[in-house]
């Protein structure tokens, strides 16, 4: 085993992430999702597993978090629809016991512990921004992959990684996202298919691959929604959008409402981890906020000494920004079937307006605000900009949407 070092940002350039992309490092964050992936393959969340030492430790952990959250209110802050600042509170807490906390996980080794802590305080968001996204989600996928590297878990415990640990996670979290209204990380809301998340749907279609009566196009039935969420993860996030956003998911959620038309759930299944390859660990904008050490390393390239890399003071983080200029525009290039949104970079770059939390957004609009929450300020580029999650802009429905992977 190396020794433990502070995990740091090394991707910066396009040219590392595409070094990145072709690294050990990506298939091992890949293998581990696949791994997870095909273990909870027909898998309902009321299933009984069994619970290793480590696992039960883990989930002792989640339970802490839970608690302080609860026990940390958000601050009065009607006026705005953004995030709480009580979120700043909780994160500190979480950070200032962290290193306590991973002391309860059996057999860990106690110089490792710095190092693995980092991943696991940046699972709940960010700190300064107030925001929550698919780069934070994944923090918590590679918190659970050093611990299995460390062999502190096992390719035994996945099924309850999954269907416990995760879910457990994504609970706590919907917990944070409504309390402090964490607003979706990036400034189109992008890299997650109902905000936040992109791993419970991926995880959630493995449970539903080869079922007998539920289909794809099921997440459109009320009724099978309601009877199926207490069992799939996949219905259980359908129902938590629908419990936030107005009306149908054809227009606040285009991705998943394509992604629906699906015929098979073992394609959607097999859809879902291409696009988090291309997605997530494909955009720079995500990649650059991500932290390798020794136990997840990075190996390639260094960044270019050049003075268009310093440190974005304002957001804390380092990376080239694509005019803005094409990033609002969701029209295609016919000739060569790219649209203004790929040559700028993907869907877009994560530093411009804030994107609303959804609960502060649907209390404005109870509240009479002329704002409807799913008409959120990424508007103001020009017809969408969106990446297919419920934050995603009217103006994108049937109008360059990057079609899905999924055939």
């Amino acid at each position: 085993m190396v020794p433990s070092s502070p995990p740091r940002k090394c991707i910066l350039t396009p040219a590392q992430l595409a070094w990145f992309q072709t690294s050990d490092t990506h298939k091992l964050i890949v293998e581990y999702i696949e791994m997870l992936n095909e273990s909870v393959v027909g898998a309902k969340l009321s299933d009984e597993v069994v619970e290793s030492e480590a696992v039960k430790a883990i989930l002792a952990i989640l339970d802490h978090v839970e608690s302080i959250a609860r026990d940390t209110p958000p601050v009065d802050n009607s006026s705005s629809r953004f995030g709480n600042p009580a979120f700043r509170t909780f994160y500190d807490k979480i950070a200032d016991i962290a290193s306590t906390l991973h002391t309860k996980i059996p057999s860990l080794p106690p110089q490792t512990i710095p190092e693995i802590s980092l991943y696991f305080i940046e699972s709940w968001g960010n700190r300064s921004r107030i925001d929550y996204g698919s780069g934070m989600e994944m923090n918590f996928l590679c918190w659970l992959l050093t611990l299995h590297k460390l062999q502190i878990l096992s390719a035994a415990d996945s099924k309850p990684l999954v269907l416990r640990v995760f879910w457990k996670y994504i609970r706590v979290m919907r917990l944070l996202q409504s309390t402090y209204w964490l607003e979706p990380a990036g400034s189109h809301g992008v890299w997650g298919l109902d905000d936040y998340h992109f791993l419970p749907f991926l995880w959630g279609a493995a449970q539903l691959r080869g079922h007998k009566y539920i289909r794809p196009k099921s997440i459109h039935d009320p009724e099978i929604v309601e009877e199926y969420a207490k069992e799939y993860i996949y219905f259980a996030c359908i129902q938590f959008i629908n419990s936030i956003k107005t009306a149908s998911l054809r227009w606040h959620s285009p991705m998943l409402d394509d992604i629906s038309a699906v015929k098979t759930w073992d394609k959607v299944n097999s859809g879902m981890i291409k696009m988090y390859k291309a997605e997530v660990l494909g955009k720079l904008p995500v990649m650059q906020h991500f932290l390798f050490g020794s136990i997840i390393p990075y190996e390639g390239p260094p960044p270019p000494m050049d003075e268009d890399f310093a440190v974005d003071a304002h957001i804390g983080h380092t990376h080239p920004h694509p005019p803005l200029g094409n990033v609002g525009s969701s029209h295609t290039n016919e000739a060569s079937g790219v649209s203004p949104r790929d040559i700028a970079g993907g869907w877009g770059d994560c530093c411009g307006i804030p994107v609303p939390s959804a609960f502060g957004a649907a209390r404005a609009e109870q509240q009479g605000n002329t704002h409807h929450n799913n008409m959120l300020p990424m508007d103001r580029f020009g017809g969408g900009g969106g990446g297919g999650g419920p934050g995603a802009s009217i103006g994108l429905i049937g109008k360059g949407i990057r079609p899905v992977p999924f055939d």
